[in-house]
């Protein structure tokens, strides 16, 4: 028994002293402005214990008690390392220093730290850091976020002048993007020639092709994670530029004694301004405008407040025939809370709204339609210990839809008033995630999130007979609009529809060695509202509509398998990434569908399934005066529509069928060289397999009227797209002190002038009454020059 006792007491010794371990936390910031640093490395040097900062520059780590060496990097600034005596728990703040003083740009880095790259278990996901490294070329010169991602493998858009992006073969609708955590729901400004983030408010940009974290919901194909600057909280300081028919302003500087900082963005255009001076143009009006605001102040040291805001507006009006105008607005109040050293929360109060209006002044029409939610969301992070990380949060989205209101403008308007059903609904979510080091090679990250959505009342909604929305008519071979049997009213109160899912995330990495890895993800996600457009890119005209009785919820299932090298003492890394993705009741449209003003949009649409399979794959050379990165991405994008309980054959017979995002090949080469302190070039080349489009492919005469039959939907494509793009950055001779810097970028875009087409149409000649296709191109060779400055 003695022996047993002394046995247990050194065993309860050792466990004590094993369990002697301490927490380091703290916040990571720039020090010339103090921006905290997102993404941000801290480890003990020669152990595997290390955190990544938070998006709120917050870190903590856990280590057995001891005598150790702190290195504090960020991609871009110098190393920092501290000599710590790890002997209770401690708060320690850092400030990194720039390698080099330079103007707010754009840069694509697909880690900030390559070590922690191939450890980390989240894989397919790409970052742009506004920082350091001179833009690429741009339409117009104009710095562009969206128009940068699409370098990324994996990326697509749809065309020349089209908003938004797509993802792995997924729609635009399917990507959930986020500004300061607000829902964005028309990226674009200009119709689709720029985007609404203005870089000079952009601090971090993270894209999720795949392994999506469980903190983010409601989307199936991906998340684009946006996130603006805090604002100086050293100094006052204007950052802006001066371009051909845009310019943009930024001031930013401390308040509070340091305590807070603000930042306000603006930006505009005025090509309406050279409209004028020709004369079929005078009377025409094309412009757009937009503003990020953000402040924040430190209560104390465990709680800080911040606000942020933005608002965009574009305007459209063609000799008084049409008006358009439509926008974004979002707002967004936060509360960042350190319970102690392993536990971080941050609780948002969120609006964001996106709405339209068109007036056609020639049938006296005016329309109006919005988008608007109100959302409550709460995440906390603890540091479990030093091989274990949890997060966890809950979140809930009220949503209201209003689909369009038309108005006569004079009382001889031919137009009647019609109001179509508001719609509303409420999405909620619970998630858990973990980050596991389970040994010193293998990494895990995994997950649950769980979603419910209710459609609810306040409108009636039509039955059908049978149950039957749409119908097939065998003699006719089309699909008609089902039966009305009768009406049945919702209150407020009653729910229309209820749905929830069950969406696990898990990720792997592997360590081969030190200089390689592999990681493996699966993952399942659903979406609750949809984006009803029977074109094939975003409009302002574009409704969305919620889940409900006819239109389910899609749900997405991702397969993803990776290998990724650094070589050359991290001088070269190479990326190679393939997935299989799923989508269950991914609508499609009927041949005919009218979707604007209809109030039962189920009479429409087919429910199907969509599948995407592909493989990345990255290049990249990060050092040297010569720096760039080769992006290619083989890739399948297909949809099957069946007839269901409508009957008939489907779309295309049920067979598989090329969706519009489809692109067999996409390469992108991007090439930047400093040749010396004043002069730096950098230059783009993109190749894509054409989009999937729907010919004629023949025609007959009906009753002296010349009838056309189409081929199967999607199944003939656009030529190939390709151009190549080059920039010149010229920065002046400047003293080393002088506040003022600025520097010149001349660009072309298109530099060979190839007329890409972004649609073909199928015209009779009136002349020769023979058939003839012709090409609509947007853009051809454009030349710009922009003043970039800071101060």
């Amino acid at each position: 028994m003695k022996h047993l006792f002394v046995g247990f007491c050194l065993l309860f010794s050792a466990v004590v002293l094993a369990q002697e371990k301490y927490s380091i936390r703290g916040t990571i910031k720039d020090i010339t402005n103090g921006e905290t640093l997102l993404g941000a490395s801290v480890f003990l040097k020669g152990t595997s214990n290390g955190a990544i900062t938070n998006e709120y520059g917050f870190f903590s780590l856990t280590a057995p008690k001891g005598t150790y060496t702190l290195i504090i990097s960020y991609m871009g600034y110098e190393t920092l390392t501290k000599d710590i005596n790890l002997d209770a728990d401690q708060t320690l703040n850092f400030e990194l220093k720039e390698f080099a003083t330079s103007l707010n740009e754009v840069i694509i880095v697909a880690e900030e730290s390559e070590q922690v790259n191939l450890k980390k278990p989240q894989m397919s996901v790409s970052k742009l850091n506004a920082s350091t490294i001179k833009q690429m070329p741009a339409v117009l010169g104009e710095i562009d976020v969206v128009k940068s991602i699409q370098m990324l493998p994996g990326v697509t858009n749809n065309g020349e002048g089209s908003a938004g992006f797509n993802v792995r073969g997924g729609a635009v609708d399917q990507n959930l993007v986020l500004l300061d955590e607000a829902i964005i729901y028309n990226t674009s400004h200009f119709f689709g020639f720029f985007s609404v983030f203005n870089a000079d408010a952009i601090k971090d940009i993270k894209l999720y092709k795949g392994d999506i974290p469980a903190k983010f919901g409601g989307r199936v194909s991906s998340v684009l994670d946006v996130r603006q600057k805090d604002g100086n909280s050293k100094n006052f300081n204007l950052t802006g530029g001066i371009g051909l028919i845009s310019s943009r302003l930024a001031a930013e500087g401390p308040l509070f004694k340091e305590k807070g900082s603000f930042l306000i963005a603006g930006r505009t255009s005025y090509a309406h301004l050279f409209m004028k001076g020709i004369e079929d143009l005078k009377d025409d009006k094309i412009s757009f405008y937009d503003l990020n605001l953000k402040t924040n102040y430190d209560i104390n040291k465990n709680n800080r407040v911040y606000l942020s805001g933005y608002f965009g507006r574009d305007v459209f009006n063609l000799s008084k025939i049409i008006e358009n105008t439509y926008g974004n607005a979002t707002a967004n109040l936060r509360w960042n809370h350190i319970f102690n050293d392993k536990l971080f929360s941050n609780l948002s109060l969120i609006y964001s709204k996106y709405d339209y209006q068109i007036v056609l002044d020639f049938i006296e029409l005016d329309w109006i339609a919005d988008i608007k939610n109100y959302n409550l969301k709460y995440d906390l992070k603890y540091y479990l210990s030093d091989k274990v990380k949890l997060e966890f949060g809950a979140s809930g989205i009220s949503y209201k839809l209003n689909p369009g209101e038309v108005r006569p403008t004079s009382e001889t308007s031919p137009v009647n008033y019609l109001k179509l059903d508001q719609k509303r609904a409420f999405e909620g979510g619970l998630y858990v995630s973990a980050e596991h080091q389970i040994t010193d090679k293998l990494t895990a990250q995994y997950g649950l999130r769980y979603s419910a959505f209710s459609r609810l009342g306040g409108q009636s909604m039509t039955n059908y007979i049978n149950n039957q929305p749409v119908v097939y008519n065998d003699q006719l071979g089309i699909y008609e609009r089902g039966e009305v049997a009768s009406e049945t009213y919702f209150g407020k109160s009653e729910r229309i529809k209820n749905y929830d899912n069950f969406e696990p995330r898990l990720g792997l990495s592997y360590q081969l060695n030190d200089v390689s890895s592999i990681k493996a993800s699966y993952t399942k996600s659903s979406q609750y509202i949809h984006l009803l457009s029977n074109t094939s890119s975003v409009t302002p005209l574009d409704v969305w509509t919620p889940s409900g009785q006819y239109i389910k919820p899609q749900r997405s299932t991702q397969y993803a398998f990776g290998y990724y090298k650094n070589f050359n003492d991290n001088a070269y890394s190479l990326e190679v990434e393939t997935y299989y993705k799923t989508v269950d009741n991914r609508i499609d449209y009927i041949d005919g569908s009218d979707l604007i003003g209809n109030n039962t949009i189920e009479t429409e649409i087919l429910n199907g399934e969509a599948r995407a399979y592909g493989l990345e794959v990255l290049l990249r050379k990060n050092k040297g005066d010569f720096t760039g990165w080769l992006a290619y991405t083989l890739s399948k994008s297909e949809q099957r529509t069946y007839g269901g309980q409508a009957g008939g054959p489907g779309i295309n017979g049920g067979h598989w069928y090329n969706t519009p995002y489809d692109r067999t090949h996409d390469i992108s080469l991007t090439g930047i060289y400093k040749l010396n302190d004043k002069w730096s070039f950098s230059s783009n080349f993109v190749f894509q397999t054409g989009r999937p489009v729907t010919y004629p492919n023949g025609q007959y005469n009906y009753e002296g009227l010349s009838v056309a039959t189409f081929s199967n939907r999607n199944e003939d494509r656009l030529p190939a797209y390709h151009r190549i793009d080059i920039s010149a950055t010229y920065t002046p001779n400047r003293k080393p002190d002088n506040r003022w810097k600025g520097e010149w970028v001349f660009g072309i875009y298109n530099l060979y002038n190839r007329k890409n087409a972004a649609s073909i149409t199928f015209n009779q000649n009136n002349q020769t009454g023979l058939n003839e296709a012709s090409r609509i191109s947007i853009f051809g060779l454009i030349p710009s020059v922009t003043y970039n400055f800071k101060f």
